[in-house]
């Protein structure tokens, strides 16, 4: 096995190949990053048997200056070879595959040889097949990661809210997640209508690995789905997740369907008045701001306190308060990542009682896009 490639090109790839790959493995031979190099290309793959990442670089592209001397397969061990290729003093690279798996990397006056293993030892991905692919916009998937897995959990003792829990059925995907004491839940019209129901729960952890994936370069991402694996075609890679066993929770009855109190921000100014809440709150055991909305003054006031540093009160500024007075404590670090999810929007929080979870939702598309927070009793 012997080839020749523009060494950027090679190292892009071979750093999303890398994200799948752990020095933490009860399996050996996954420590590597496994090549096989054909007439038509050259396939890197690495894996964790959690997440696999398979990527190829086509022969036929003029980007990849990719020459092919001879065909052949290895599994080189990751750290060692990314440090390797990064540190190359050319724009090319040449690899070469010798006896006993000797490997031979080249770059101008540079020339490392690293021991490698045989590829016929690597565990094979499993062949997922849909007749029907779902096509989702990138921009979109990435938005719905970053808006769900901020609620998964990261307590080991439930494992299926270590995920989030997608639904697709007919023209809609569902997306939640929950750690018991928030949830986020987004929902997507899809294109084309499937018709195939699914009802999955893929890792937190290999969709915050896929939304760092999903660059501004690239427009649809292919979904398959199999019985206890996941797929997502990204351009030329494959990114494969298995899937978590068990049933989630039926979240739709913790949703409130109504509220005696409701208050409308702009989630900027509010996140920007809970971070400065939170300084003092973080210094004190209990982490706890405390709101408290007056309806017929039409004032809402944000407390921090530190019983050994001291305390915040701040005035803060909304576009609509209506219902009834209402006292209530809650998380801060809750509160921040549920507004840095909205971005830029005008925010409606709904209250139902003190010690009643709140809901958070983005003023215009309400529909496709809830938040829910728990809040703290303090006395």
């Amino acid at each position: 096995m012997k080839f020749t490639i523009t060494r950027s090109v090679f190292l892009k790839t071979l750093n999303d190949v890398s994200r799948a790959i752990s020095s933490k493995t009860t399996i050996p031979i996954l420590t590597g990053l496994k090549l096989v190099l054909s007439d038509t290309g050259l396939v890197l793959t690495g894996s964790d048997a959690d997440i696999s990442i398979e990527s190829r670089i086509d022969a036929t592209s003029e980007n990849n200056d990719l020459q092919i001397e001879s065909t052949g397969s290895i599994v080189l061990p990751a750290r060692f070879f990314s440090e390797i290729v990064k540190r190359l003093p050319e724009n090319t690279m040449t690899l070469e595959v010798k006896d006993n798996f000797q490997t031979l990397i080249t770059s101008g006056s540079s020339e490392f040889t690293i021991n490698g293993l045989d590829a016929n030892n690597y565990p094979r991905l499993p062949e997922i097949s849909a007749p029907q692919p779902l096509m989702l916009n990138a921009e979109v998937l990435k938005q719905l990661i970053n808006q769900t897995v901020i609620a998964v959990s990261n307590q080991e003792s439930r494992p299926v809210l270590t995920g989030v829990h997608f639904v697709i059925s007919g023209a809609q995907l569902m997306a939640v997640a929950t750690d018991s004491h928030r949830l986020s839940q987004r929902t997507l019209d899809l294109e084309q209508p499937t018709t195939t129901d699914y009802d999955v729960i893929i890792p937190g952890k290999s969709l915050v690995e896929l939304s760092r994936m999903l660059t501004d370069d690239i427009d649809q991402v292919e979904l398959r789905i199999a019985e206890n694996q996941v797929l997502f075609i990204i351009g030329q890679t494959a990114f494969y997740s298995r899937l978590l066993e068990g049933n989630y929770p039926d979240t739709t009855r913790l949703i409130p369907t109504s509220s005696t109190t409701t208050v409308e921000f702009a989630a900027p100014a509010l996140l920007a008045a809970i971070q400065r809440a939170s300084l003092l709150s973080h210094e004190s055991r209990n982490n706890v701001v405390r709101l408290t909305l007056d309806v017929a003054t039409q004032s809402a006031i944000i407390y921090g306190n530190s019983p050994d540093v001291g305390n915040v009160e701040e005035v803060l500024q909304f576009s609509a308060l209506s219902g009834e007075n209402l006292e209530i404590s809650f998380n801060p670090d809750y509160m921040k990542e549920a507004l840095q999810a909205f971005g830029q929007t005008t925010v409606e929080v709904a209250f139902t009682a003190p010690l009643r979870p709140f809901t958070l939702v983005p003023s215009e598309d309400r529909d496709h896009f809830i938040q829910l927070i728990t809040p703290v009793r303090t006395y």
